[in-house]
């Protein structure tokens, strides 16, 4: 099946009388809401008018092939990539042109696919960066999340495994304490015992109120952890809903490389 994304994202909104999102007969509330959203490098357009809204508090799947437009989806969110058209509104207010900066400030974190850590630091700093810069110096949070870092302080993160790198991108992303975490490619390059590991670490943040946002080709954990999905290919949303609604032919095209 394919769905309207405009008309699912519809059943999770209801506003306040000022026009901010607020939940509605159990369901929640839009987090952020793209709209006609179209985004790019240089000459090139990525994304081609794409609607989408994130529910708040939930795990939302961006799932499709390699250039399907799932990292530039994130990249656009996060600022990083300006919109070429369309809007971007977060708990119903407009930031399309609000900085990268300013979001990240204000609690939009995203963990990037690659280059997510100070390779030449420690550990250490690269989690006390990450703890001051929010306000809260301790670090203690992160080693509990990730207690395989504790014995890594003091070694430099770009001499660690790819599975420990991604761990401490995490660790960091839990010391910015978002309220949106965005992550590209979770499992990429790591094996499937420590990726199902940091799959069950996103679902205990979404748990505690966090919206997420994964994109990810490992389909079977991106689908468990799921509240919505939403599968892209070649820059258009071809399907819109809950795992249970994905149907065999847009889960194929989910999965294909």
């Amino acid at each position: 099946m394919t769905a309207n994304p405009a008309a699912i994202g519809d059943t999770h909104l209801a506003v306040d009388p000022n026009g901010a999102p607020t939940a509605e007969a159990g369901l929640p509330a839009v987090e952020l809401r793209l709209e006609n959203a179209r985004a790019g490098y240089r000459t090139i357009e990525v994304l081609h008018g794409i609607d989408m809204a994130i529910p708040s508090g939930a795990v939302t799947a961006l799932l499709g092939a390699n250039g399907a437009g799932k990292s530039t989806t994130l990249r656009t969110i996060a600022g990083l990539i300006p919109l070429r058209g369309g809007s971007l509104t977060w708990r119903g207010e407009q930031i399309t042109k609000m900085t990268t900066t300013n979001r990240a400030k204000r609690g939009l974190m995203l963990v990037p696919d690659e280059r997510a850590v100070f390779a030449t630091l420690s550990v250490r700093d690269n989690l006390q960066i990450i703890a001051e810069a929010s306000g809260h110096p301790d670090i203690t949070p992160a080693l509990e999340a990730f207690p395989r870092l504790q014995e890594r302080l003091s070694q430099r993160a770009g001499s660690m495994s790819g599975g420990e790198r991604r761990m401490l991108a995490l660790a960091r992303a839990l010391l910015a304490r978002p309220s949106v975490l965005m992550v590209d490619e979770l499992s990429l390059g790591l094996s499937p015992k420590v990726a199902s590991e940091l799959f069950a670490w996103l679902g205990t943040v979404a748990d505690a109120g966090t919206t997420v946002i994964l994109a990810d080709q490992y389909t079977e954990e991106a689908l468990a952890l799921a509240d919505m999905v939403y599968v892209l290919h070649r820059g258009e949303i071809t399907f819109a809903g809950t795992p249970a609604e994905l149907g065999a032919s847009e889960l194929l095209a989910a999965s294909a490389s």
